[in-house]
């Protein structure tokens, strides 16, 4: 039996895994994405992560490139009652401006929706904090969404605990929708970001949380051990300020873990994630059949109280 999660106040559940998207129109093509979106539900995921600017950065695209290869997918397997998709918009400029601007907002996400080939999103996220559009009037054009049936919840990715805190007094303050999801960066080797006030805050809150770049761009499952290991993938560039004397230590202690529990460097780093206090569920990709498999034995895999501490002890000792 797969545990679910409620997503905060949302009304939404979730395994402890979330599948990113930012992979699908990228590394990986039509044919593989269907596999891999489809393979994710069929082994009990539920929740879908993209945004609008995935993947932009990419000589020649333009952004939506995830979205779209998503709302082929969902065209071609005619149904929706079983998937929940989340989308983000802030990032990437177009109808109505950048930013967070209300008429950007409502451009954007009917852009989203006509790629995804849906009439709703489940979780719309704000992408990235705009400190010049007024909380009040972001939160308003989020809220004209929810009216339309277009958003059932909104989420806020990358806010700083002040502004976050900010936004939900705004929220109860003027009767606006509140963001009832954070999306932090949080993993073994970066957790700074999110531990502290932000962690409190979620908690006190009851906010949802569901941390990306859960696997370090890939250098928690193992396959980075030295500076030889860097050209695998072209994310190897990403990691090279891991391989240090910290970052060993937290490889070590995920041998260990994997040992113990007969699970993967990516499964225990995942799991220890999903067990972090405030943390919903952590969100991974996978660009191949064989890397879902792999992430997807996450969702099952408990740690104890030991394992936990061991894996806490070498992230955030530095000696």
């Amino acid at each position: 039996m797969i545990e679910t999660r409620a997503l905060g106040s949302s009304g939404l559940k979730t395994p402890r895994l979330v599948l990113g998207g930012n992979v699908f129109g990228w590394t990986v093509k039509d044919g593989d994405s269907s596999m891999i979106l489809e393979g994710f539900i069929e082994r009990g995921g539920t929740m879908i992560d993209t945004a609008d600017v995935y993947s932009a950065w990419i000589p020649g695209h333009v952004g939506g490139e995830s979205e779209s290869a998503m709302g082929d997918w969902l065209a071609r397997r005619g149904r929706r009652d079983d998937v929940l998709i989340a989308t983000k918009v802030g990032m990437l400029p177009g109808d109505g401006g950048k930013g967070l601007g209300p008429e950007r907002i409502a451009a954007a996400a009917d852009a989203s929706l006509k790629r995804l080939r849906t009439d709703h999103i489940d979780l719309y996220y704000a992408h990235c904090d705009d400190a010049e559009t007024p909380i009040a009037e972001v939160l308003g054009a989020f809220s004209r969404l929810v009216e339309a049936g277009k958003v059932r919840a909104i989420g806020a990715s990358n806010f700083g605990a002040d502004r976050l805190a900010e936004s939900l007094d705004v929220s109860a303050a003027q009767g606006l929708p509140a963001y009832s999801v954070l999306q932090p960066e949080l993993n073994l080797i970066k957790r700074d970001g999110f531990e502290g006030p932000l962690q409190t805050l979620c908690i006190d809150r009851g906010i949802g949380v569901l941390p990306y770049f859960a696997l370090a761009s890939g250098f928690l499952t193992g396959k980075y051990r030295d500076e030889g290991d860097l050209a695998q993938s072209q994310r190897g560039s990403r990691v090279a300020g891991y391989l240090d004397a910290r970052g060993r230590r937290i490889l070590a202690a995920l041998d260990a873990v994997a040992d113990e529990t007969g699970a993967t460097q990516a499964q225990v780093a995942l799991a220890w994630n999903a067990a972090q206090p405030g943390v919903t569920a952590p969100i991974a990709s996978a660009t191949s059949m064989a890397q879902l498999d792999e992430i997807a034995g996450a969702m099952t895999l408990e740690l104890n109280a030991a394992q936990l501490t061991a894996l806490d002890e070498a992230s955030l000792s530095v000696t």
